[in-house]
This record gives structure tokens, sequence and C-alpha cells, in this order.
């Protein structure tokens, strides 16, 4: 039997890498691409400030680049490691975007950043200006190749299993490339960046508006910042609607756990604002509901019901019977028996086998496994709904509130009084933290719900984890936490250093502490 603390040591410890991963990645994706605007704006205009603010702003996305590179690669070295047989079962689908993600994107990206940290003087405006764009287009890339393999995890589609190799291989890359839910989660993931990082630039300008100083410099950044947040974040609005959407279609267990859905819900299906899930009554406690915007949200339609546990529980321990006679046919034919019925069998049931290996974690023989452990492996077959539950709503909630944070902003803006309401720009500084929390919680329900399986109906996460010791991955959980924990004091005291020098770090020296009589309009 696997050692159950094994995998789960495993899995906290390729969260805590993931987790801080991310907090990277999404400022990488939103600076490179404002950097590329506020370029564009020098190019076009001529105004040295605007050359000014790509310096520094470019200055802090370098610090954040060079974190976030370092800490990918940490994540990346676990599937050998700790997820070998993981690697070894799927990753003939799985490692194919990854190396293009290497070879078209991250080489992209490395290269023309080199261009635009040291191009300034060597190159002319509008080649460094083209540098800077394939290093935000190059990002970008980089997130598309990532999500399509984090995509297929969640949707497996364009594969098959091979009995004789005992793994799944590539059968058609279009499908992969092409996956509904990989599509989905780009687009939202790269507008959450680009919220990410007005939202750092909005709220360092408001710092320095506060402050008095760097007024100049601080408007603008403030202005470009209001408008490209305001866009994003309308976009991750709808985008996710979307995506929630997808998730209805393909991911019904997934919803079901977002939504604390215990029982289907005829239409039109009401959303659950507010409840207290309770898992092992399979009930909620004080709902709050909004009639009708489930099935708006899920279904797109006021006619279709909304699946809820008490079908889908008995549908997979259907499964899991199915997956036990899959699996029994899989030895026949790794036993020599490859006649064409028994193929023709086995070909009708092997999408199941999936469902018959969630019995591995209770029994070694799956083919004797008892009606209780089929029931049992069925009842884990599910997530926990509290912190599915729980942590969307906080996304959702700190996604509408950086949206009335924007709005505000932009008006101010428009208004020519970007340094008017010290409110307003309180309320940018202190929304600073928004875009990470919400982040964060994205990812948890992303890849949380898709519990117990690390490829959504094919490899249960119990079968996945390498045949390491428990000693072993506690030591290199310890090192990753002390080499990740002295990374973050690097970046803090990076930031905070840069940022409270401010634009007059560059040597220039003319953005420092003016403070005009009247503010004049902006100008491009």
């Amino acid at each position: 039997m696997i050692d159950e603390a094994v995998v789960d040591l495993s899995r906290l410890q390729f969260a805590l890498t993931a987790l801080y991963h991310f907090l990277f990645v999404p400022l990488t994706l939103g600076l490179s691409f404002l950097l590329a605007i506020m370029e564009s704006c020098y190019v076009l205009t001529g105004k040295t400030i605007y050359r000014d603010m790509t310096k520094f702003w470019g200055k802090l996305f370098g610090i954040n680049f060079a974190l976030g590179v370092t800490t990918g690669l940490t994540m990346e070295f676990q599937f050998g490691t700790n997820w070998s047989y993981y690697s070894h079962y799927v990753g003939d689908i799985f490692g194919v975007p990854l190396a293009i993600e290497g070879l078209m994107a991250f080489f992209l990206e490395s290269t023309f950043i080199g261009l635009f940290f040291f191009g300034w003087d060597r190159l002319t405006k509008v080649q460094h200006l083209i540098c800077t764009w394939l290093v935000a287009i190059g990002s970008n890339l980089s997130a598309l190749w990532i999500l399509i393999a984090n995509g297929w995890m969640q949707h497996p589609i364009g594969a098959e299993f091979n009995f004789e190799s005992m793994r799944m291989e590539l059968a058609s890359f279009s499908d992969v490339l092409f996956n509904p839910v990989a599509q989905v989660k780009f687009v939202h993931t790269v507008a959450a960046g680009y919220v990410t990082g007005a939202m750092f630039v909005l709220s360092v300008s408001s710092y320095y508006l506060l402050r008095k100083r760097d007024i100049p410099f601080a408007r603008r950044s403030f202005a470009v910042a209001a408008s490209f947040g305001l866009a994003s974040n309308l976009s991750v609005i709808v985008l996710g609607d979307e995506s929630g959407y997808t998730v209805g279609d393909v991911q019904k267990v997934k919803l079901a756990a977002v939504e604390a859905e215990w029982e289907t819900q005829t239409p039109p299906a009401s959303f659950t604002l507010f409840a207290l899930p309770d898992q092992e009554e399979k009930k909620n406690h004080w709902e709050i509901k909004i009639p009708w915007a489930l099935g708006l949200i899920a279904t797109r339609s006021l006619n279709e019901e909304v699946v809820g546990f008490d079908r889908i529980i008995p549908e997979n321990e259907q499964r899991i019977r199915r997956g036990m006679q899959a699996y029994a046919l899989l030895e026949q034919l790794r036993g020599g028996d490859t006649s064409q019925e028994t193929r023709n069998a086995f070909a009708d049931l092997q999408y199941d086998l999936g469902y018959g290996l969630l019995l591995k974690r209770y029994t070694e023989n799956i083919t004797d496994a008892t009606d209780e452990q089929i029931q049992q492996a069925a009842e884990h077959s599910i997530p926990r709904v509290a912190p599915m539950f729980w942590t969307f709503r906080i996304m959702v909630g700190a996604g509408f509130v950086m949206l009335f944070v924007f709005i505000a902003a932009f008006i101010q803006s428009a208004r020519h009084r970007s340094a008017g309401s010290r409110a307003v720009l309180y309320a940018c500084l202190w929304s600073l933290p928004l875009p990470w929390i919400a982040a964060e919680c994205g990812w948890i329900v992303a890849e949380y719900g898709r519990q117990p399986w690390s490829i959504a109906e094919v490899l249960p996460t119990y079968m996945s984890a390498s045949s390491i010791s428990r000693g072993e991955v506690i030591g290199s959980l310890t090192a990753i936490i002390a080499f990740y924990t002295a990374l973050a004091v690097v970046e803090v005291y990076l930031m905070l250093r840069f940022t409270r020098l401010g634009p007059s770090s560059l040597g220039t020296g003319k953005y420092h502490f003016e403070t005009p009589a009247k503010e004049p309009p902006l100008q491009a």
C-alpha cells in the first residue's frame, strides 16, 4: 500500500511551491504589458517622462521576473522527484506543452528581457520598443503553454491509454491545444495578471501622490494603471463568467463543490451567496440564495438543471464498478489474452479505468473490492466542499472590490484630479494585496477542486506519488520553505527599497518632491 503521509506531504510541498511561484507570475504578466504601453507612449510622443516610467517600473519588473524564474524551476523538478509515477503515466502528453513553453516562450522572454535592460543606449527607440513588446508577448506565450498543460489535467482530451506501455499517449495535439478548459483558463489567468500589474502600479503611484512626491511621474502612472486596470478587471469578470459556464459543462463535480450543491437543483437554479456547508450531513446551514443566478452562470439558461452530489456520487459509484471490470480486462491483456473480443471489451470500459484505480487507496486487489470499499471510494470521489465554497467567494469578492477601486481611480484620473481625493488614494494603496488574494484563491479552486485526481478521471492523486520515504519529503519540504523564505525576504526588501527611492533613483532627480500649486490636466 502507498504511504498516505508521503502523498499528503508531497501535495503540501507542491501546493506551497505553486502558490509561492504564483505570487510572481501575475505581476510579471501585468507589468510586462504596462511597460510596453508606457514605452509606446514614449515612442509616439517623444516625452521623456514615459521613458523614465518604463525604466522605473521595468526595474521592479526585473526583480519580480528573476525570483519568478527561480521558483518556477524548483516547482518543475518536483514532477521527477515527488511525482515520478505521474510523469511516467502522462508525461507523453503533459511534457509536450511544457517543452514548447521552454523552447518558444521562455527563451524568447529571457533573451529580449536582456535587451530591454541593456539596450537603451544601443538600440533605436523603435528597436527597443519591439524588444519590450516581445518580452510581453513571451510572458503571455509562456502562460499559454503552461495553462494548456494544466487545462489537460482538468479535462484530459486528445489522449489514449496504451495497455502495452501502461501509460497515456498523445493521440491528437490539436485537441490538447484547443482544449476549451485550457483556453478559458488562459484568458482568465492572463487578464487577472493584467489586473495585478495595474493594481501594483496604481497602489505605488497612490503612495507617491499621498506623500506629495514625484507628482508628474505618479500622475501619469496612475492614469495608465487606472485605465488599463479597469479594462482588465471588466475582462476578468466577463471571462470568469465564461469559465463558470465551461466548468458547468465539463467539470460538474467542481461546480457542485464551488456551489455546495448537495442536491440537484431544478431550473431555474439559484446561486448560494452565503452558507455553511456540512459535508458530514450533506447539507448547508444558514443559506442565502440569489434566484436564477446559478442557472444563468452555469447553463446560460433558465430551463436546465444544475447537477448536485445526490446524483454525482451514485454515478461515480457505477463508474467505479465499471472501472473494476476494466481493470480485470487490463490484467487479462497484460497476461497475454490479446484476443479481439478482450480488446473490444476493454475499449468499451477503458474510460472508467481511472475510477477503478480509486480503489487502490483501499485495497491492493481492485477486482476483489468489497461493497463497503466501493462506497468509500465513491464518497471520496469529490473534493472537500467548504474550502472550495469559501475560496471561490473570497476570489469573487476581491474582484468586485477591485472593480470599484479602479472605477473610482479612473473617474478621478479622467477629471484630472488624480491627487485630489485622499480617500480614493488610500483605497488604491490598501487594495494592493487584493489581486494576489484573488489569484491564489483562484488556483486553490482550480487545483483543489480536481481532487482526488491528479489527471481528472484518469489518474488518482494517490497513485501519482513517487516511492520515497517520509523523511526525504520532510527534508526537501523543510529546505524549500527555508529557501523560499529567504527569497521572500530578498523580494520584499528590494521592492520596498526601490519603491521608496522612487523615480529619482533613475539619476535624473527631476521628479523628486515636485508639488505644483495647481494640478494641470494630463497631456499625452
